[in-house]
């Protein structure tokens, strides 16, 4: 329209210019006429111009907005390994709210030192323990657990997972106790109150020095979100009950700390503005170093940063004496009873409830873990220990893990990781000193400990694991999750690789809980929780099955390799993988992904059949267990998994890949490019691998028997039982080594500084599982009936007498234990799955 009026015009213009004859000035005229059309013309076309152009803006306004409304604008995309599945979260299930949250808020739940309290909350409160050590005749703060100080012994000798323990320390010069204990009453706040009572004696055996009959305590109370604390009026002239700190959350409302004790006559402080505590130890040494050197005193300086978030008490008295430090909550409420409450978490009264606690853990002790009296009292008192360290070593934490990238998702060179979503993990740990954190295959042995003790306390913490799951199925192996936990690992430890998996373990306690929900053997209300759980959790158990069976597909059908050796090493001598959980045990000695590994095939067969049966367990659709059943008979072929994996030689199973025997570890002179050459034990390969059964037997040629997958009138299970009972293969008479004596790989380093670890030493939970099918064994009619029994009586005995044996020299469980001699190696206080030792004791096995 706008072009046909402008072509209009200007034919009109035209017209009036050459049609009048007639006009007599035609010039005049026309001057006026172009002066009048032209105004015309250039006012219009301006107007025109303005209106066309806001048409056009106006129009792709609309445009636009039509296209967002349509497509709403994307967000760039995260990368799927931190992108978490969708899908609820068993932690919002009803059974894990109110009253049971409540109940298990607080807790010691720092078990990377020696005694620390905090809540099941980011940001908590937390609480903790600080002493003095004497030895050759100087001092030394001990705060976080670690060899280095030299303890002759500490752990708990009993705890309860929810409200009481109590713990022995000893040092070289005295011992010291921490019993703890957690109270609802009325009154109290959120998450209720606790107390824990410190004890010190000296040992018998102690010099009559001066230096040794004192004892320097530090408690410290600390806010991780850094909100201000208020320091007690009267700390300095402390008299019987004197509140040492009090402040205000939201979680809990106000509170007090109090101090109550008739041995100690004074108490020094100091306060710290700081945004962490995993560096308190310096803190509080250097204060006392400074005290030291201006005035000579052993004290804390009784000076305090403005508003600090941490709050430390010296608490110093002569041995032997005790103190009971109580913590209230909801103090400032009309009726809050704060007087009441606090006396009667001190003195008698505390006393009192202790021991009730531990006649209530004695007696749930015997119920659970039924054990013969022919083992006599040692063993009961081990096991106390199992599984108060295994109970007491619960930690929750809260942080974001740091992951790795695909170099395709990461064109900035260096940038080769991200942070998955903050998180919270209430785990189990396997060892107080050493690996204090999350580590996914472990969690697996330890709940079958947990379950039998609380069940909810263990569909917790498995709720919690299988909750850190993305996307694509995967959780990470390993958490390190808040500075506390980072504190503690190398930084060569620290990423995840979302391409390596960890042994799917928990499915050994989800077919422990299975198997005891079809036979009837837990109360209604437990029965019906459990279903929900399952019920809940099947979706995520689901993405878990289905990454493993993608990503760790091997080329054959029903074949399975671990994802994450290092196929360009070349100082080690054979690649670990890690991702298998058995580190060092030799494989293929050149990784490929030809390669076939004997115990993830085994492990995907227990994902399935225990898929199967959570499915058929809650009548899912027939198509679902039809799916799981296929797999789970697949993977239970006899004939195919001899076919791939057994070396009918000597009737064991091998893995397969690119493997040759002839590869050694030499020194050789390496250029660095700098003056001075390097010597490195480097890796040298003397003969071409070739595609094979690999040849070294150990616990993974044991798998289909740990498994159940042997048929038990098979002639393999009787060449399986001479490989467990062969003294010059896996037998001793400590329990049964990792790898074969007669192994190329026996003992041997993997690297210059990598001694041997899974390559002959005795590890407890495998043994655990080998004695569990022993006994299975035993019980099914066949021609070895006999024979397995003989063997599972003998491996038994061997490794109760040797764990026991080591625990009352030495004080305490151990990571493994060595072939020779039995002794105790590795870390120490190693009672994550050493404490199975208590199932072995129990006969208490897994369900396949």
């Amino acid at each position: 329209m706008a072009g046909t009026s402008r072509g209009s015009t200007r034919s009109r213009a035209s017209k009036s210019s050459t049609e009048n004859p007639q006009i007599r000035n035609p010039n005049r005229i026309l001057r006026k006429d172009k002066t009048r059309n032209n105004s015309l013309i250039r006012i219009f076309s301006v107007n025109l111009k303005f209106l066309i152009g806001f048409g056009i803006i106006a129009f792709a306004i609309a445009l636009l907005f039509i296209y967002t409304l349509i497509n709403p604008m994307e967000k760039p995309q995260k990368p799927r390994v931190i992108t978490p599945l969708s899908a609820p979260k068993l932690m919002d299930l009803p059974m894990f709210q109110g009253e049971h949250r409540e109940s298990l808020y607080w807790g010691t739940y720092r078990p990377q030192v020696y005694f620390g309290v905090r809540a099941r909350t980011p940001q908590s409160l937390v609480a903790g323990l600080m002493w003095l050590g004497v030895k050759n005749e100087r001092y030394f703060m001990r705060h976080v657990c670690q060899d280095s100080d030299e303890l002759k012994q500490y752990g708990w000798t009993s705890h309860n997972g929810r409200d009481y323990g109590h713990q022995v320390l000893s040092e070289q010069t005295m011992t010291l106790t921490t019993s703890f204990l957690k109270s609802k009453d009325h009154g109290s706040g959120y998450g209720g109150d606790w107390a824990v009572r410190i004890g010190v004696q000296s040992n018998a055996s102690v010099p009559d020095e001066e230096m040794l009959k004192t004892a320097h305590l530090f408690f410290y109370v600390a806010d991780e979100g850094g909100k201000s604390l208020t320091l007690g009026s009267r700390v300095l002239d402390i008299h019987g009950d004197s509140i040492l700190a009090s402040g205000s959350r939201s979680d809990i409302g106000d509170w007090q700390l109090h101090l109550f004790s008739e041995d100690v006559s004074g108490v020094h402080y100091s306060g710290f503005k700081t945004p962490h505590i995993h560096n308190l130890s310096d803190l509080v040494q250097a204060n006392l170093a400074v005290q030291a050197r201006q005035f000579g005193h052993l004290q804390l300086s009784d000076s305090s940063d403005d508003s600090p978030s941490i709050l430390v008490f010296q608490i110093s008295a002569r041995i032997p004496f005790k103190a009971d430090i109580v913590f209230l909550s909801g103090t400032s409420t009309r009726d809050s009873r704060v007087e009441e409450r606090a006396s009667r978490l001190t003195g008698t009264s505390l006393t009192t409830l202790f021991s009730e606690k531990q006649k209530e853990f004695d007696n749930k002790f015997k119920k659970s873990f039924i054990l013969s009296d022919e083992l006599g009292l040692e063993p009961v008192t081990v096991g106390k220990a199992a599984l108060g360290n295994m109970l007491g070593g619960i930690g929750y934490f809260f942080g974001q893990s740091k992951i790795s990238l695909p170099s395709i998702s990461t064109p900035n060179a260096g940038d080769n990781s991200v942070l998955y979503w903050p998180a919270e993990l209430y785990t189990a740990v396997p060892s107080r000193p050493f690996f204090p954190r999350g580590f996914l295959w472990d969690e697996g042995f330890h709940q079958l400990l947990i379950w039998r003790w609380d069940v909810y306390i263990s569909l917790d913490i498995i709720g919690h694991w299988l909750d850190l799951m993305n996307i694509d199925g995967w959780i990470p192996r390993e958490l390190i999750l808040g500075a506390e936990a980072l504190s503690k690992v190398p930084e060569e430890f620290v990423l995840q690789h979302p391409t390596n998996g960890n042994p799917p373990t928990l499915f050994l306690a989800l077919r422990d809980l299975i198997s005891k929900l079809k036979k009837e053997k837990f109360a209604a209300t437990e029965a019906r929780d459990i279903s929900v759980f399952l019920d809940r959790a099947f979706v995520r158990l689901e993405a878990w099955f289905k990454w493993f069976n993608t990503t760790q597909a091997g080329k054959e059908i029903g074949s399975y390799y671990w994802h994450g050796r290092d196929t360009a090493t070349i100082r080690e001598l054979n690649p670990k993988t890690l991702s298998s959980g058995l580190d060092d045990y030799p494989r293929a000695s050149h990784p490929s992904e030809d390669e076939r590994h004997v115990d993830l095939r085994c492990w995907m067969h227990l994902a399935a059949d225990s898929m199967h049966s959570i499915a058929e367990l809650l009548k899912m659709d027939k198509d679902i267990k039809k799916e799981y059943s296929s797999t789970a008979k697949l993977l239970s072929d006899f004939e195919l998994l001899n076919k791939m994996h057994l070396d009918t030689a000597n009737g064991a199973y091998c893995d397969y890949g690119n493997h040759t025997e002839k590869v050694q570890l030499t020194w050789k002179i390496v250029e660095t490019g700098s003056n001075y050459p390097r010597r490195e034990f480097i890796r040298e390969v003397l003969e071409k691998p070739v595609l094979q059964l690999v040849p070294h037997l150990g616990y993974v040629s044991l798998f289909p028997f740990i498994l159940r997958l042997i048929p038990p009138d098979s002639q393999i299970l009787e060449s399986q039982l001479d490989l467990i009972s062969n003294k010059s293969i896996l037998w001793t008479d400590f329990g049964l080594r990792s790898l074969s004596k007669t192994s190329s790989m026996y003992m041997k380093r993997n690297t210059e500084h990598d001694p041997p670890y899974w390559r002959g030493p005795i590890w407890i939970p495998l043994n655990y599982l080998i004695v569990s099918s022993l006994h299975h064994y035993s019980q099914e009619p066949g021609p070895y009936r006999e024979r397995a029994k003989t063997v599972y009586n003998e491996l038994r005995s061997n490794l109760i007498r040797n764990i026991v044996g080591n625990y009352k020299r030495t004080g305490y469980l151990w990571e493994q234990y060595d072939p020779k001699k039995g002794k105790g190696k590795g870390a120490r206080l190693f009672t994550g799955w050493t404490a199975t030792v208590l199932l072995i004791m129990a006969e208490a096995y897994h369900e396949v």
